[in-house]
């Protein structure tokens, strides 16, 4: 077996109903055959129209932006892993920092949805990464390590790694233009998968899929998607633009 290489598109909360449709239809029929999976993560509107449109298309698939950690109840405003399942989701992010930082998610709460995604037979694409300050303390090792040991490493057990894929986001590269050298990202990368290894064993660290989020664009991507612990992108806004999205996923080739 080898490593699944991905692009995840997240699209926060932007585009509407057409525009979202048409979003998925042009980056549908732009994309030729390959082993390269590709998500599409929209708000929620999105969901059934996309996983409906990318029906038995080879390795196109859509995931959630976020859920709630329980299966039903009194939560205004609020979506289960299961109505996601039940609508064609197969990936739901989580952790992202946005939600840490605007929601104040906490690393428990993101290992309660990690638990509920898992338990209705999706994957979690786990999102982690150092804000600048820790950057520039060198403690962004640190940082990462106790967001995988508290969010992750203590909640799921090894045969649950397999269904987890890992997004490294600094935090410092989101939305901002800068982007990680693709030094930086394969040092953080390599050393994300060192983590792995010591919690799960190697061959499960060697198949586990380690994304890089921050700042992906087509002029970048080939040179970042090349490092050999960078498996592929968690895309934001070049994802809303299907040109530039399907060149991402091209540069793999």
């Amino acid at each position: 077996m080898k490593r699944i290489r991905m692009v995840a598109g997240n699209w926060k909360m932007n585009m509407t109903y057409e525009m979202g449709r048409d979003l998925v239809m042009q980056v549908r029929d732009g994309l030729a055959p390959s082993e390269v999976k590709v998500v599409f993560c929209p708000p929620y509107i999105h969901l059934k129209p996309t996983s409906i449109s990318l029906h038995d298309v080879l390795n196109l698939h859509v995931g959630a932006q976020n859920c709630h950690e329980s299966e039903k109840g009194a939560f205004t405003g609020e979506i289960s892993a299961s109505m996601l399942k039940s609508v064609g989701c197969e990936y739901v992010i989580l952790g992202h920092s946005e939600r840490r930082e605007i929601y104040k998610e906490s690393h428990k709460l993101i290992g309660e949805k990690v638990k509920a995604v898992l338990a209705n037979g999706m994957k979690p694409i786990f999102c982690f990464g150092e804000k600048l300050d820790s950057r520039e303390a060198k403690k962004q090792n640190d940082v990462v390590k106790k967001q995988l040991k508290e969010s992750l490493f203590d909640v799921i057990e090894k045969e649950d790694i397999a269904n987890v894929v890992l997004a490294y986001e600094p935090v410092w590269a989101i939305g901002t233009g800068k982007t990680a050298s693709p030094k930086q990202a394969q040092e953080m990368h390599e050393f994300i998968r060192s983590l792995v290894a010591k919690k799960y064993g190697k061959e499960a660290a060697n198949l586990t899929t380690i994304l890089y989020g921050g700042s992906v664009k087509p002029a970048n991507a080939k040179e970042l998607f090349g490092q050999p612990d960078v498996d592929g992108g968690l895309i934001g806004g070049a994802s809303l633009k299907a040109n530039d999205f399907v060149e991402i996923t091209k540069a793999f080739f």
